[in-house]
């Protein structure tokens, strides 16, 4: 009994281990990074992870026009904001949200979604790891194609007057969510 105990607690931890290594080895392809907006009456931050072109066809293809995206890779990008914000014509409140679209070749629809933490993939289907039921705002924005390339996934923030812009950029693709500061 004593073997049979051992041994599995081995083999639990081989499992692990190996979990764990292939969670790192997955990320040396897409490394972290964090955009940060700050102002003195607000603070907005997106982690995520930045895949790399390599000279793959990106949108209708390795990210699949008409289907829920993670928006990165590995875990599921992360949006943060100490202030309640209006994207669109929709109140998000201040909190943590993950970040998902659904690219279309002339709009995205970007989905703030409550669930944080998850990785970004489902276990065993491949699908993103949204649960829809937890949406707290989806905006649909148009897409703009470009002829300069960007080789690896990017998002940053620019002020534009009162307007702060999240722009993503990757291929010769890039959308621009717009929000507001609600002033409470």
């Amino acid at each position: 009994m004593r073997k049979l105990i051992v041994a599995g607690g081995i083999i639990v931890a081989v499992i692990i281990i190996s979990m764990v290594g292939l969670r790192f080895y997955t990320k040396s392809f897409s490394p972290q990074d964090k955009a940060i907006f700050e102002e003195e009456n607000v603070k907005i931050a997106v982690s995520y992870s930045r895949p790399f072109k390599k000279e793959r066809e990106i949108f209708g293809d390795l990210v699949p026009y008409n289907e829920v995206w993670r928006t990165g890779a590995n875990e599921a990008t992360t949006f943060t904001t100490d202030k309640d914000l209006m994207i669109g014509n929709k109140l998000l409140k201040a909190g943590s949200y993950s970040l998902f679209s659904i690219p279309r070749s002339n709009n995205w629809t970007v989905i703030f979604n409550n669930e944080v933490g998850q990785w970004g993939i489902a276990p065993f289907s491949g699908e993103a790891n949204r649960d829809p039921q937890q949406d707290a705002l989806t905006i649909d924005v148009a897409t703009i194609k470009t002829p300069d390339l960007f080789e690896q996934f990017t998002i940053t923030f620019e002020q534009m007057g009162q307007e702060i812009e999240m722009i993503l950029m990757w291929d010769h693709t890039l959308i621009v969510v717009p929000m507001y500061v609600v002033n409470n």
